[in-house]
């Protein structure tokens, strides 16, 4: 059960699940955001997350998310109306040009293997809110939970590459994914 409610078409719109529903970020998440990426495994499977984190950067982070004029849109993933943390995760799109997006995301560690993932990057998926033609995501190959996320949720496999990671300090091998919407 996918609801896409956007209040304004300036708006960041809000979806619900089944178990929870993506919100924009607010202020309040800053610290529920820094308690699960101090976490090394979590920083270590995204590119951006530093490792130990910097003071400030999580309030930077979701100071930027909050901004009219951001170049990417960011979801809590919040479980608090289905008596769940109300920060799980993140799921973001970035737009690119020529009607495309990046899909990226990740959960606290404590909450691996609980489909909540996949759960999200469905919803964001199916509820298109930049209405991309194409959604790009990515996945460290030595994470193949991340890359499971992104089949389950029907992105194909496009080919190998890398990225540099701010926490591992170095380029990671990756495998490149796309989804064709519509």
């Amino acid at each position: 059960m996918n609801n896409l409610i956007a209040p304004d078409l300036n708006a960041q719109a809000v979806i619900a699940t089944e178990r929870f529903v993506l919100r924009p970020l607010r202020a309040s998440d800053a610290g529920l955001i820094a308690h699960y990426t101090q976490d090394r495994r979590v920083a270590e499977g995204t590119r951006s997350i530093p490792h130990p984190l910097p003071p400030g950067s999580t309030e930077s982070y979701v100071r930027r998310a909050m901004q009219p004029e951001r170049e990417e849109d960011v979801w809590a993933i919040d479980g608090s109306t289905n008596k769940l943390a109300e920060l799980l995760g993140v799921v973001s799109l970035t737009r690119l040009e020529r009607d495309q997006s990046e899909l990226g995301f990740w959960v606290g560690a404590g909450f691996w293997n609980t489909g909540f993932a996949t759960e999200a990057v469905a919803a964001l998926a199916a509820a298109n809110p930049h209405g991309s033609r194409t959604l790009f995501a990515e996945a460290f190959q030595d994470n193949p939970g991340s890359a499971r996320v992104l089949t389950n949720c029907g992105f194909e496999y496009l080919g190998d590459a890398e990225s540099w990671s701010v926490a591992r300090n170095s380029r990671v091998p990756t495998w490149t994914y796309l989804r064709k919407m519509g």
